[in-house]
């Protein structure tokens, strides 16, 4: 009697504990800040609601035949001989079927629509950010502005903003959970994605793609200021660094391995850096040359959105 208290005090304790637990959680695919991560998660509330369809009958009919056939029902029917039911048969298929169909239809149309490469629709001029993944960190190139950073971006809310991504290593995948889309960096490759912020905020952006030792502190911040004002004014922060990026060795004395590295910045970039760093690993037979630090075989072939 003890025992079988002392368990369901254990079991309630722990469901509390779990729930405290689990409250500060914050999941950012489902709280999004930009349009298309709005349309992303509708589109998976939407099949996980039409999956719920198969789901939640399965789950109370398994508990209702459990309690309808327990032993102790002595008036529940027996029928030992039956083996078919042509209208079981027809539920069983024809649900998950029609499901199945409209989950298709649906995948099919929100794929084109939400076409990474695809330009947003806006009367506002995107902001144009190159992107090169490094050994373990995130190069962002503004060619219009003429400046660099390492591990923080900045962009106007409401304005649309357009990324062209390639590394200079192995595969990564670039992704702003909240602002929606992960794509892939590949070297010698340009992928392209179209972001908006929907409001104004301190993002999170990760590589969620493991990419070596340092990968768990591939990390940056994008911001989305209030107005085109502020964005100025930290352009006019940038400008005021004292290293600078326009040639292609200090890009490489850049491109070193390093771990969990601090946010930087360079009053001066060449607007073809990233131009560069694509160019570099085309040879005469359109293959790859792997820096020798990079530890990994490129043996992938480019993903979709993704151009030579």
């Amino acid at each position: 009697m003890r025992l079988k208290k002392y368990k369901n005090s254990l079991g309630i304790l722990s469901l509390i504990s779990g729930t405290l637990l689990m409250s500060g959680c914050d999941s950012a695919l489902l709280n999004p800040k930009g349009q298309i991560a709005l349309e992303q998660r509708s589109l998976i509330l939407t099949a996980f609601g039409l999956m719920l369809i198969v789901v939640i009958p399965a789950v109370f009919m398994a508990i209702a035949f459990a309690w309808k056939y327990r032993a102790s029902n002595t008036n529940a029917k027996y029928s030992p001989n039956w083996s078919h039911s042509n209208k079981i048969e027809a539920v069983v298929w024809a649900v998950p079927i029609l499901i199945i169909v409209f989950l298709s239809v649906l995948t099919w149309k929100s794929t084109h629509a939400l076409e990474p490469s695809k330009p947003l629709v806006s009367d506002v001029k995107p902001v144009e950010i190159d992107v090169v993944a490094l050994d373990w960190k995130w190069l962002f190139i503004y060619p219009e502005q003429g400046i660099a950073t390492v591990n923080e971006i900045a962009f106007p809310a409401n304005t649309p903003v357009h990324f062209n991504i390639t590394s200079n290593s192995v595969m990564n995948s670039f992704f702003i959970p909240t602002l929606g889309s992960q794509i892939y960096a590949m070297a010698g490759m340009r992928t392209q994605l179209n972001l908006i912020a929907n409001e104004a905020g301190t993002f999170d952006g990760i590589s969620s793609n493991y990419s070596g030792r340092g990968f768990s502190g591939m990390k940056f911040k994008a911001i989305a200021t209030n107005t085109d004002a502020e964005f100025q004014q930290w352009i006019d922060k940038v400008k005021t660094a004292p290293n600078t990026l326009t040639t292609m060795d200090q890009f490489n004395q850049l491109a070193a391995p390093s771990e969990n590295n601090p946010v930087e910045y360079f009053s001066n970039a060449n607007p073809e850096l990233f131009a560069q760093v694509v160019d570099k690993f085309m040879s005469s037979h359109g293959k790859m040359d792997m820096p020798a630090h990079s530890g990994m075989d490129m043996n992938h072939t480019a993903s979709a959105g993704a151009e030579e």
